[in-house]
């Protein structure tokens, strides 16, 4: 089992939770992003992957890479939804799982709001990211850690 994570925008407070639990448990756990993104000089089981530039690039990667059983994290909702397809587990850095119950609503969701911002309409934007966002990362993703272990 590994944990991929969506590195490009992944907020540094998701990280260090990551980082955390990857040192401890020793589960190998990949960076992916267009650009170098460095993992902390204390964690072993932590490496960087950079990826080619262009979109999705980093997306395909995970996808390519990761197998049924892995943990990944994104924001990405068209990348989760390949990922749970394939049988990972997937939380957003607000801590929000993405599942087969899940995906398809998110998607539809995603792709309304796509249309309304294509047709100019002003749809606004997520809230800065937190401390509750945070821990609500926290509990889902060691709940799902825990599941995939």
């Amino acid at each position: 089992m590994r944990i991929w994570i969506d590195a490009d925008a992944a907020p540094t407070d998701v990280k260090e939770v990551i980082f955390r639990a990857a040192k401890r448990l020793q589960v190998e756990t990949i960076l992916v992003a267009n650009r170098p993104v460095s993992a902390p000089a204390n964690a072993t089981t932590v490496r960087s992957i950079v990826v080619g530039q262009g979109a999705d690039q980093a997306d395909k990667y995970i996808v390519d890479q990761s197998e049924a059983g892995d943990l990944a994290i994104t924001a990405d909702l068209p990348l989760a939804g390949l990922l749970v397809e394939k049988g990972v587990y997937v939380v957003d850095p607000r801590g929000e799982e993405y599942s087969p119950a899940t995906i398809a609503s998110r998607l539809s969701m995603r792709n309304f709001m796509d249309e309304m911002r294509g047709a100019g309409m002003v749809t606004g934007g997520s809230p800065p990211y937190g401390p509750k966002d945070k821990k609500a990362f926290a509990a889902t993703f060691n709940r799902l850690l825990t599941k995939a272990l």
